[in-house]
Order: structure tokens, then C-alpha cells, then sequence
């Protein structure tokens, strides 16, 4: 395998500095908290045909494009970050020639590997770290990765989306761009109707967080080395019944998720009434659909799950996605501000280090037609295919419990990271396989009770 690096140079429009957006702001305190850089992007196949020039002008056309993407993080002397935007510059492709024999798509992995776990200078570094895998001299593969404070998943999803405007022969631009730019966003932050919704956002949290229980776990235990760890379960069954649970209540597959992952901690933790910090996209407030940047903060969403029906269960998550929703765009050191005054009232902390976030985006269930849900049959016949998984352990620093609901079509395909001392690698199986087992038993029993 031989590699090397050219640089291509791009130009765009603007420069200056700025504060932080209140997205970028979450992002600070997570990178701050956990003493890394969040990088998001991926590994793909590239269609045939493609060449290194089509790349240089992908390149130097989002570069133009995107505010975000000329945007460094420099720190204060005082201490406080600030966004500086350049104009005109030159960033690199690392251009990757495999050997006879290798896998191009393992070399790629490999790389967005390293890309996400080498160290990255968010002050000095353009942040975008893109490479070119060749097999025989031809493009091949491609790998692409942001840091996450200038960019969310959903940004990535706009960043790509808006690659449809470019001329990948001549480079040249074939529409204008959409979606609002960092700084422009630190402006809108500061008008009026900003601040009343922050103002609306804070009141919502501080009610929740003088009422929910302090605890959400059993631990501390004495915990694992490595002391994160990562368990995927997938399952065909549950999936199903999903699909089953879905129809009946005539509510999509989100809350339904919700809900038995709900029902699964409570079954573990007895914590009372479920406090899941949720990531919500904001992409539905105006101009952001489009945006590459990073306007997605988490939410509190709070529901109980005890003494009721699975279904209802489903319901009152629903409701609380949509409280959660509205109210997850704020300033987040005001957050800080609120939650340190009540946890001193209170004479606790409150322990909010638990999250549920769903990756699916277009591969979601909707609520599925009568004709189409499996039969108890078909669920059962599947039980058989799940299959658990020990993924990468890891002593980075992270939250308590993390569950993802991953991208797989056909599938339930879940991974729970979780700190060994909060919840023992026991209870994240306990847990996973508590969510099959209620959606299975909840799938063609609409008084099937949570149990709790």
C-alpha cells in the first residue's frame, strides 16, 4: 500500500469571527466533559467513473460552499471559544493505492477508523478529512470525516443532498446555496424570538428537573476495564412486532422504540418515571432543513411507564417526543446556569447521562398498513435469527447508557454503549433483551401491561 497527500485550494465568500452557536455550544461542553473531538462521515464505494479530478471539485466546491467547512474553533485567553471563518485556503485528499490482494473497502474502513481516533487540532486543522482509495491507479472507494462541531448527522444528509449542484466535470456550481450559515445563526440567536423560545425551552426543563427522581441507575459498581462498552443486538422478531404494534396504535415506530426502551430500564432500574435525553434535529425550524452546520441539541423527555398498558406506554412516549421536540432549542450555558441553581435547592444531582437516539432518518417505519403486518406465526418463526453482539470497549469518556436504533431495513438493530458502572454488562443484555421480549408480547395484545 502507498499513500501521499495533494492539496487542493478553495475560495469562498466571507471570514471573521463570531461566538459559538447554541449547537455548536452543546457540542463545546460534550468535547470539553469528554476530552475528545466528536468526528462525524463514513466510508462509501464510489460509482464507476469516477475520478480524482470529480473529487478535487467536490472538494473545493463544499469548501466554497459551506461556511462550516472554512470554520476553525480558537480558544480565548479568557477561556471561551470562538468560530473563525477564512476565506480562502488549501486542504488535503490523502490518496491511498492499495496492494495486490487487499480489500479496498477494509483499507477505507481502516481509515475513517483512524480519521475518528487520531488526535485533531480543532484550531489550526480545516475540518474536513477526506481520502481517495485506488485499486489499479482508479478511484475506488472514498472516505470522508467532519468534526462534529461544525457539523450534525443531519448537516452531513444537507451536505451531501446539495452535492446535486455540482458540476463534477467543470466543478462549477449549477444552483445557489440553500440553508443558513454558522454566523448568520449566532445573529438570528440573538433576536427576540430566539430568546423567547430559549425562554420557553428553559421553563419546560425546569419544570422536569425539580420533579423526576435523582437516580436513573443502580451503581455505582466497581465497573470493567475497559470501562465503556458496546452491545448490539439485532432482531428480525422485533422488528416485526413493531410493525404489528405500530398499526394498531396507528403511531409511527419511534415512540414505539421509545417505549420499550423505557420499559426495558425500568425493569432494571426501578428509577421511576423514564428522564431519556433525546437528540433532536431542529432541521424543522425555518431555513435549517438545508444547513451544514450543527443545530441539533438534546431534549428532556420525560414519561411514565409504570402500572399500564404497553400501548399506552407507546402513547405517552409519543407525547413526550413531541413536548421534547419543541422545546430542545436554547442557549445550553443558561441550561448549565438552571441546573446547577435546582440541583442546589434540591441538595442533589440529578443524574441526566442517559440517552435514546434514532438513526434510522428515511429507513423508519412508518405506521404500516393492516395488510402488511406479520402474523404472530411469521414473529415467532424469527426469534431464532436475533443475535447479540459485544462491539468496541473503550475508557473515552462517555455517557451512561446510549442507545442507538441503527439503519438496518429489515431488522430491529440496536446498540447500547453503556459505563460499567452504572449499568454492569448484565443489565445492558438484560435490558436489550427486555425490549424483544415486551415488543414481542405486546405485538398482538393491546392490554399487555408493562409490568412495572
Amino acid at each position: 500500500m502507498r499513500q501521499h497527500t495533494i492539496m487542493v485550494p478553495f475560495q469562498g465568500e466571507g471570514s471573521g469571527t463570531e461566538e459559538l452557536t447554541w449547537g455548536q455550544w452543546t457540542v463545546w461542553r460534550m468535547m470539553t466533559g469528554f476530552d475528545g473531538v466528536f468526528l462525524v462521515g463514513g466510508a462509501m464505494r464510489l460509482e464507476e467513473g469516477t475520478t480524482l479530478d470529480h473529487l478535487k471539485h467536490l472538494l473545493a466546491f463544499i469548501m466554497k460552499r459551506h461556511e462550516s467547512l472554512r470554520t476553525r474553533i480558537r480558544t480565548e485567553p479568557d477561556g471561551s471559544p470562538r468560530q473563525v471563518l477564512s476565506e480562502s485556503g488549501e486542504v488535503g485528499i490523502e490518496i491511498v493505492d492499495v496492494a495486490d490482494g487487499e480489500d479496498p473497502a477494509e483499507v477505507a474502513e481502516a481509515i475513517r477508523v483512524r480519521y475518528e481516533f487520531e488526535p485533531f487540532d480543532i484550531a489550526n486543522d480545516w475540518p474536513v478529512r477526506m481520502a481517495v482509495v485506488r485499486k489499479d491507479g482508479v478511484p475506488d472507494h472514498f472516505v470522508a470525516m467532519y468534526p462534529h462541531m461544525v457539523i450534525d448527522a443531519y448537516g452531513f444528509d444537507a451536505l451531501v443532498g446539495d452535492l446535486a449542484n455540482l458540476d463534477r466535470e467543470t466543478g462549477a456550481e449549477l444552483a445557489p446555496r440553500a440553508g443558513i450559515q454558522p454566523r448568520d445563526l449566532v445573529r438570528k440567536q440573538r433576536e427576540s424570538a430566539a430568546e423567547r423560545q430559549c425562554q420557553a425551552s428553559l421553563r419546560y426543563w425546569e419544570r422536569w428537573l425539580r420533579e423526576i427522581p435523582a437516580r436513573r441507575f443502580n451503581g455505582p459498581y466497581k465497573g470493567s476495564d475497559p470501562r465503556w462498552w458496546d452491545c448490539t443486538y439485532d432482531s428480525r422478531a422485533a422488528f416485526l412486532a413493531v410493525g404489528a404494534i405500530s398499526a394498531r396504535t396507528g403511531l409511527h415506530s419511534g415512540p414505539v422504540l421509545l417505549a420499550a426502551y423505557a420499559v426495558a430500564l425500568e425493569r432494571v432500574t426501578k428509577a421511576g418515571p423514564s428522564a431519556i435525553r433525546m437528540v433532536v434535529s431542529n432541521r424543522f425550524r425555518p431555513d435549517f432543513a438545508a444547513s451544514v452546520s450543527a443545530v441539533a441539541q438534546p431534549g428532556l423527555c420525560v414519561f411514565d411507564v409504570r402500572g399500564c398498558s404497553f400501548d399506552e406506554a407507546v402513547v405517552r412516549a409519543w407525547h413526550a417526543q413531541i413536548a421534547t421536540g419543541k422545546n430542545a432549542y436554547y442557549d445550553p450555558r443558561r441550561l448549565v446556569e438552571l441546573r446547577l441553581r435546582i440541583e442546589q435547592e434540591r441538595g442533589e444531582e440529578l443524574d441526566l447521562m442517559l440517552y435514546f437516539n434514532d438513526r434510522r432518518k428515511t429507513l423508519a417505519q412508518p405506521v404500516a398498513e393492516p395488510e402488511a403486518v406479520a402474523d404472530a406465526e411469521q414473529i415467532w418463526d424469527a426469534v431464532p435469527l436475533s443475535r447479540m453482539t459485544w462491539g468496541i470497549r473503550s475508557n473515552s469518556p462517555d455517557v451512561k447508557a446510549y442507545l442507538d436504533v441503527n439503519g438496518s431495513p429489515d431488522t430491529l438493530n440496536v446498540t447500547l454503549r453503556a459505563d460499567t458502572q452504572a449499568l454492569t454488562p448484565g443489565e445492558q443484555v438484560t435490558v436489550l433483551r427486555s425490549m424483544e421480549e415486551v415488543l414481542l408480547a405486546a405485538a398482538f395484545d393491546p392490554g399487555y401491561p408493562t409490568g412495572v
